[in-house]
């Protein structure tokens, strides 16, 4: 693996820009989790990883702001998934390589983002997504922002799912253990409550 100091610089973009329809249309980022909104959580364990963190938000851009270097917006208003928050996010990275995260994933470890930066410096032209057991995650992801076309191409196609699109650009994968307490996504009321941080 290439050594940490080594490691190409990337930018990082969190996704808080959904419509939060299993919160009650809430905005998912800035519900409280231990205390704290979600996207604090993820800001801290971020932060020291780049000099370019953007958050995909279409509302509440005031407090959204202070937990990043730059906002992005949906080109559409009709909150249409997470494909057009990457898409805001490839175009405006200025690093050669972007990780992405959910804003609900709040117990992801260093070292996992880790794993993530160095498994995809080995090819730095592919995507790589998180697979955990059989299942890709592909909002866990680090994009190569050589491929923003491609993603404008898909997306003009009529494609919304950015898994398939990382596929199609023959996309490395990054095991993780099935049901990795890592992974869980906070996305409903009942999982908010009950998911308590893990230390590592």
């Amino acid at each position: 693996m290439p050594n940490a100091r080594a490691l190409p610089a990337c930018s990082i973009l969190l996704l808080a820009g959904g419509r939060g329809q299993r919160m009650g249309g809430q905005d998912k980022g800035l519900l409280s989790w231990q205390g704290r909104p979600l996207i604090a959580h993820l800001h801290d364990k971020v932060r020291g990883l780049t000099d370019d963190l953007i958050i995909s938000c279409n509302r509440n851009q005031d407090v959204y702001q202070n937990y990043a270097d730059r906002l992005v917006t949906d080109d559409q208003t009709d909150f249409p998934g997470p494909m057009a928050g990457i898409r805001a996010g490839l175009d405006a990275a200025r690093h050669a390589c972007m990780l992405v995260l959910p804003c609900d994933v709040p117990n992801i470890d260093q070292a996992l983002l880790q794993a993530m930066r160095e498994c995809a410096a080995i090819a730095p032209e592919r995507p790589l997504m998180l697979r955990e057991g059989e299942h890709w995650q592909p909002l866990l992801c680090v994009i190569p922002t050589r491929h923003r076309s491609a993603f404008e191409q898909a997306w003009a196609a009529g494609e919304r799912s950015p898994g398939r699109v990382m596929r199609s650009l023959q996309a490395q994968e990054l095991a993780c253990p099935l049901d990795d307490p890592r992974l869980a996504n906070l996305n409903t009321p009942e999982l908010l409550q009950a998911v308590q941080s893990i230390e590592r």
